[in-house]
């Protein structure tokens, strides 16, 4: 069943470059995974250090078990404590119905 987190981040200020240039990094290699259906960042429009990461997933456990240990997320997961202001707020949810432009059916 597919899964979906929000994730909300506070980024130190001088560190935001360092920030995005990270997480592109991940997103780019997340593309490929098999398990992955889509990633949105965003970012605050009152706050260019706060952003909010929306990604989906095929499986929760897939992401426990494979995607969380992927050697492209080392780098990632070692700089957080250094760039992030505080903890992220991580969210879960799981998708009930999905509407998207040229689209005429929801779709779970």
């Amino acid at each position: 069943m597919p899964v979906t987190y929000c994730v909300k981040f506070d980024v130190v200020p001088e560190r935001r470059e360092e920030f995005l240039e990270l997480l592109t990094g991940v997103l780019d290699a997340m593309r490929a995974e098999p398990m992955f259906h889509e990633a949105i960042l965003h970012e605050d429009p009152g706050s260019p250090f706060r952003f909010m990461l929306y990604e989906t997933w095929q499986s929760h456990e897939d992401v426990l078990e494979v995607q969380l240990a992927r050697p492209y997320r080392r780098e990632w997961h070692a700089s957080l404590k250094r760039i992030l202001a505080r903890e992220r707020d991580i969210t879960m949810w799981t998708p009930i119905r999905r509407d998207g432009v040229g689209s005429n059916q929801a779709s779970a």
